[in-house]
């Protein structure tokens, strides 16, 4: 969940709104969001059985997709800001998916849930990564007046780093299996 990197995009979509239905919208979409990483934590592995889709494929592609957001934010080009309406109040599409809930969170969740680590360890990491998302989106306004542009720039160029790394060893774990022999 890359909360910093999402507060232009959050200020952007919710600029025409009053701060406090801002408020409201965004804890509205981390719930649904939160709602829908939950279930593919717990349904995921039997839509990835329905679909025919292994563990190594989806560590794959989620690395990919996760490589491929990472790069934008640290080369992002003009022009390339999602579109959505300005004229209606955002609902689940961007803010909730693919922007806090994507691809790379929900492939992550999937295969964190075939992990030999206790459920509520799992579920505790999702709150807390789910709550501190929360907290940096809800203070998103004082956030970018504190930091100015060039601050949250930046902060966006070094969490796309760190996504970088994440990426590229998501991959790693993907492919690994396929090329070993045991």
């Amino acid at each position: 969940m890359d909360a910093i990197g999402n507060v232009p995009i959050f200020l952007s979509v919710l600029k025409e709104l009053d701060p406090q239905r801002q408020r409201f919208v965004i804890i509205r979409e981390l719930l649904l969001a939160l709602l829908i990483i939950i279930a593919f934590y717990f349904i995921g592995d039997y839509l990835l059985k329905l679909l025919h889709i292994s563990q190594e494929a989806v560590m794959i592609s989620g690395g990919i997709i996760l490589f491929l957001i990472a790069i934008k934010l640290i080369f992002p080009k003009k022009g390339d800001e999602m579109q959505w309406d300005k004229s209606k109040e955002p609902f689940l599409v961007p803010l909730a998916i693919p922007l806090v809930s994507g691809p790379a969170v929900l492939a992550a969740v999937m295969l964190y849930s075939h992990q030999e680590v206790s459920m509520w360890i799992t579920m505790g990491a999702i709150l807390i990564a789910w709550t501190a998302s929360t907290l940096i989106l809800i203070s998103s306004i004082p956030l970018k007046k504190l930091l100015g542009e060039r601050g949250l720039l930046a902060c966006e160029k070094l969490t796309g780093l760190l996504l970088v790394m994440i990426a590229v060893q998501m991959f790693i774990d993907g492919v690994q299996p396929i090329f070993c022999v045991r």
